[in-house]
């Protein structure tokens, strides 16, 4: 008996992409899984930036995929929240912007929904 597994495109309807931090992060590390793509949701890139730092960094840098849905960036310096996430399809290369979507004073375990989806 042979299985067959294939791809399937999930369906998150009405639901908006959120970042469920996780419990190892921290003010210089940064990992989250990513959850609700919607249908052309699987990323090429995802890219942190934070409001406002010592050195002026108005820069996007690049996260890194752990595993699954999770992606980190070891800042190696601490983070200044609000942050903004930008996500990018691997089919389309559609960019999506979570504009402030990590709040000051967020916590390692809380989820932070965002007001955007892939369609």
């Amino acid at each position: 008996q042979t299985l067959v597994f294939a791809s399937v495109a999930c369906d998150y309807s009405g639901k908006t992409i959120a970042f469920h931090m996780d419990q190892g992060s921290n003010s210089n590390y940064f990992a989250a899984v990513i959850e609700f793509e919607g249908e052309d949701g699987d990323l090429a890139g995802v890219e942190l930036k934070e409001a406002s730092s010592s050195d002026g960094g108005d820069e996007w840098r690049a996260m890194q995929q752990s595993w699954g849905a999770v992606w980190k960036l070891d800042a190696g310096s601490e983070l200044h929240p609000p942050l903004s996430i930008r996500l990018t399809s691997q089919y389309s290369a559609q960019t999506l912007l979570a504009k402030d979507v990590i709040p000051v004073g967020w916590k390692p375990g809380a989820t932070y929904r965002s007001s955007v989806n892939y369609l």
